[in-house]
């Protein structure tokens, strides 16, 4: 009996170190997180054009041109500058967004038919981005340190395996949302889809990404997004090209003064 119990007894002791080892779900969400975040640093600048199609419930749309400027800033987050072309009624509008891994993300808007810079408040960051369907958060990049995470399973979508995770926004005070749900694809650590639920823990939006192209021979880059509202029916569709990457932007191409310059 004595060496049945010291057998169990040292199996007991083997086994400890695996589940030492063992990573929660809230571990296993960040290391998926971390690792996407690691895959998507070093590009250092891109310009692109987007086409931004807004429909309405009764399927009703408007088309609006925008070209975009990306800084990576090393230790912080993004810097952008987007540069609405058309259609007539925003022309010259510019936004430019500097997003922080910790604090708030500083955003200021040019209305040209003011002539004026507009701050926006940190405070509004769940207000809609031109209305579109996209928040003003949603279209910050979305540094690591601005939420935390859960792996809730791994999953087949749309044929691609899939890791699961959920995030929650740091900020809750100013978020629109009280979690996202996304699905990281397992081989190349892209986001598929994103589900955003609003503060009521209700689904409220959809995002699905579609047509990934590899930059560089490493950053990928959907050529689709396309966001729906579930509690009003409207979308927004989001359709990029012309990426260029290291095109020798600095900082000086992303402050106030170029807001008002931006051509």
């Amino acid at each position: 009996m004595k060496r049945l119990i010291l057998s169990i007894t040292l199996l007991l002791l083997l086994l400890l170190p695996l589940v030492a080892v063992a990573e929660t779900a809230e571990e296993k969400g960040l290391a998926i997180a971390q690792e996407a975040d690691k895959r998507d640093t070093g590009f250092g600048d891109f310009t692109a054009d987007m086409l931004m199609i807004l429909k309405n419930k009764h399927g009703q749309k408007n088309e609006r041109k925008i070209r975009i400027r990306t800084l990576e800033v090393k230790d912080d987050g993004d810097k952008s500058l987007s540069i609405f072309d058309n259609p007539r009624d925003v022309k010259g509008t510019a936004f430019l967004n500097f997003t922080h891994k910790v604090g708030d993300d500083d955003q200021w808007l040019y209305l040209p038919a003011l002539k004026r810079v507009k701050r926006i408040s940190s405070r509004n960051k769940s207000g809609s981005f031109m209305g579109s369907e996209f928040a003003y958060e949603d279209i910050s990049s979305q540094e690591l340190e601005k939420y935390t995470y859960k792996w809730i399973r791994d999953e087949v979508y749309d044929s691609n395996e899939c890791f699961v995770i959920e995030r929650y926004p740091i900020d809750k005070k100013n978020s629109g949302y009280t979690r996202q749900i996304s699905w990281v694809d397992k081989s190349e650590y892209y986001e598929r889809k994103v589900e955003y639920h609003d503060r009521k823990s209700s689904l409220l939006k959809t995002l699905i990404y579609k047509g990934y192209k590899q930059y560089l021979d490493k950053y990928w880059r959907a050529d689709e997004m396309n966001m729906v509202n579930h509690q009003t029916g409207k979308s927004t569709k989001i359709i990029w090209s012309n990426y260029k990457f290291q095109t020798g932007l600095t900082e000086k191409n992303f402050n106030k003064n170029s807001l008002k310059r931006a051509r």
